[in-house]
C-alpha cells in the first residue's frame, strides 16, 4: 500500500521535460491571447482576462503533467478542483471559445504534443480573425430591428407604415406588441431587412412623418438577431 501511495506522488517527468513544456503553453498562449485581441468586438476589452488565458494554458499543462497516467492522482485532482467556485458571469460567447481553447492547448502542451499545440493554436486563431473579419456568421448590414408607437385610427392594416414597409423593405417580420398606457397606443417591434442601406435615413425620416407614428429607433446590433 505504501508503494501504491509513492506511485501516487511521483512524477515520472525529467526537469527539462517540464520546464519545455511549460515554454511551449506559454507561447501558445500568447498566440492565443493575440488571436483574443484582434478579435474582440465586445464593448469593452479585458486585459485581465488576456493575461488569463495564457497563465491558463500553462495551468493546464501543469495539470496535465501532474495527472500523467495514473488513474489515482486524476480523481484527487477532480476532487480538488470540485472545490473551487466560478461566480464571475461569461457575457460574450467567443470568450467561452477562448477558454477551451487555452485549455485544449495547455493539455496538448501538458502531454508533450509541442508541434500540435503550437499548429493549432495558428490554425484555430487564423480560422476565428477570418470568420470575424468576413462576418460569415454575422448578421447581413441590410438586418434591422425597427421600434416605434403606433396610434391606431385607421386600423392596422391601413396604417401608413405599412407602404413604407412594402417601398424601402425587402422583407419585414412582426416581433413583438406591447400595448402602451394610452389604450389605441400600440408600441411594434420589426426585423426588417431594407432592400438598399442607403435609404436607412431617408426611410426613418418618412416612418416618423408618418400619421400616428412616433418614437421611432432603427437598431443594427447582432445580439438583437
Amino acid at each position: 500500500m505504501l508503494d501504491d501511495f509513492q506511485n501516487v506522488l511521483n512524477i515520472s517527468m525529467s526537469l527539462g521535460e517540464v520546464f519545455e513544456n511549460l515554454v511551449v503553453s506559454f507561447i501558445c498562449g500568447i498566440i492565443i491571447s493575440f488571436f483574443y485581441k484582434i478579435t474582440y468586438r465586445g464593448p469593452g476589452i479585458s486585459y485581465s482576462f488576456i493575461n488569463s488565458l495564457v497563465v491558463l494554458s500553462m495551468i493546464t499543462a501543469v495539470v496535465i503533467m501532474v495527472i500523467g497516467n495514473n488513474l489515482a492522482r486524476a480523481f484527487g485532482l477532480v476532487g480538488a478542483m470540485s472545490i473551487i467556485r466560478f461566480r464571475t458571469a461569461i457575457k460574450e460567447t467567443q470568450d467561452i471559445i477562448f477558454i477551451f481553447f487555452a485549455l485544449a492547448i495547455g493539455m496538448a502542451s501538458g502531454v508533450g504534443l509541442h508541434a500540435l499545440a503550437i499548429f493549432s493554436s495558428v490554425l484555430i486563431g487564423l480560422i476565428v480573425f477570418v470568420f470575424t473579419k468576413t462576418n460569415t456568421a454575422g448578421p447581413s448590414k441590410k438586418d434591422f430591428l425597427l421600434q416605434f408607437t403606433y396610434v391606431s385610427d385607421d386600423g392596422y392594416e391601413e396604417a401608413t407604415f405599412i407602404s413604407l414597409f412594402k417601398k424601402y423593405c425587402k422583407s419585414s417580420k412582426l416581433i413583438n406588441t406591447k400595448a402602451m398606457k394610452d389604450e389605441d397606443s400600440l408600441e411594434l417591434s420589426y426585423h426588417i431587412v431594407l432592400k438598399d442601406p442607403k435609404f436607412t435615413v431617408e426611410f426613418t425620416k418618412q416612418l416618423r412623418d408618418s400619421k400616428g407614428i412616433g418614437n421611432v429607433n432603427l437598431f443594427f446590433d447582432e445580439e438583437y438577431f
